[in-house]
Order: C-alpha cells, then structure tokens, then sequence
C-alpha cells in the first residue's frame, strides 16, 4: 500500500493518475507499492510476468534486451517522473520485453497492472493520455530504427549528437555511460569513443568527459567518414 504522503501526490499528479476519480485513485493506490533499488539492482528480467507497470520517483532505470546472442542492446533510459511498461496493459503480451535495472539509486512505484486497467473502462481522460504517451514512446522507438539502420557508425554518432543537441547552445550532455550510449547505437565503446575523438580532431565538436558541444552543426550534417 502507497501511504507516504509525497509519494501519493507525486502519484496524482502524474497523467496517468491525474484524471481518476477519488475513489479509484485510492484503491490504486492501496495496490501499489514503493520499491527501493540501489545502484546496479533489478526491477524485472525480460520474460518476467508482466503484471504491474512503474512510475520512477527518483534515480535512473536502464531498459534493455538480451538478444539470443547474450549481447545486451540498451532501449532507454527512464528518468523521475517518466512511467515504463504501462503499453503492456493494453496488448497481448503476458511477459515483460525488456529487463530494467537501477543505473543508480532509485525508487519506483510498482503499481498492478489489472485493477488499473479494469479502472480505465469509464476513464476516457485517461484513456486519451496513454495513448498520447504510447504515441510519443513509438515516434521515439522510429527515430532509434531509423538511427541503426544508417549506413555507418559515424553517420550513427552523428544522428545521435544532432538528435540530442541543445537548440540554444548546441550542447549534448550525455545522461549515461559512452558505453550505454554505444549500445542503443549498436557500435562498441571503442568505436564511439574512436569516432568522437575524429570528430574533435575535424574541429566539429568540443568535448569534455559527457559534455559535448556541437561546433559546426552543417559541417557535422556533411561529414563523410
């Protein structure tokens, strides 16, 4: 049961939540549970029973997937205030697609997946905002297939760099390991971290450890490794 008063607010005032009458809230609520994770621990494995979805209060969870070949491919990053596998409730799927695990220490709400979704039926406010975040979660996932299907690592690094740059300063601040990043890119570390310095040597970006700063954005956008 969810009690702590910072956690139930933080709990309504997200959009899943924040359209529930009183009454369904609270039973929401009374089914939901704080989790603790610390640095390096796991929420779910992929293949698990998808029974309950999560919001992130605090932390980071990285989402990822064994493929058969027992190489890990990374599929995002959640930060606090982001919910994750919520898409499930509405599919067929009875097992979770991806592991999560805490890139540091977090706490997540764990809430069950079919009283909610039993919740939903009279809910079209909710409805409508779910479907808005699964909408925003697809165009993501189109961008990260258009991005590995590019013809080479460098034109990879690049997409990533111009996706990601700050359109004030052109800086890109990377949230997480070159190594994580690496692996949504689906390059090894060396090779991102090899292409970054060529970068740096042709003048077109500044870095320094995660901060990166795109120098010459049209430049960049024409490089040809």
């Amino acid at each position: 049961m969810l009690t702590h008063p910072s956690l139930v607010l933080f709990l309504r005032r997200h959009h899943l939540f924040s359209h529930l009458p009183e009454r369904i809230f609270e039973q929401v609520c009374g089914l939901a549970m704080q989790r603790r994770l610390g640095c390096h621990d796991t929420l779910m494995h992929q293949g698990d029973p998808a029974k309950r979805f999560f919001l992130l209060v605090s932390g980071q969870i990285k989402l990822y997937r064994i493929t058969a070949q027992g190489q890990e491919n990374l599929v995002e990053i959640i930060q606090p205030g982001q919910s994750f596998a919520e898409a499930l409730l509405f599919s067929q799927t009875r097992y979770y697609p991806v592991s999560a695990t805490a890139l540091k220490d977090s706490v997540v709400v764990s809430i069950e997946g079919g009283h909610y979704r039993n919740a939903l039926e009279d809910q079209p406010q909710v409805c409508l905002a779910i479907l808005a975040s699964m909408s925003i979660h697809l165009h993501q996932r189109l961008k990260d297939i258009d991005t590995l299907t590019l013809a080479s690592a460098s034109q990879r690094v690049i997409s990533f760099l111009l996706q990601e740059q700050d359109p004030e300063d052109g800086r890109v601040v990377l949230q997480v390991s070159k190594r994580l990043v690496a692996s949504k890119l689906g390059i090894q570390p060396e090779t991102f971290s090899r292409i970054l310095h060529r970068l740096v040597e042709s003048g077109l970006i500044a870095m320094e450890r995660r901060d990166i700063r795109i120098l010459a954005t049209e430049a960049l956008v024409d490089y040809q490794a």
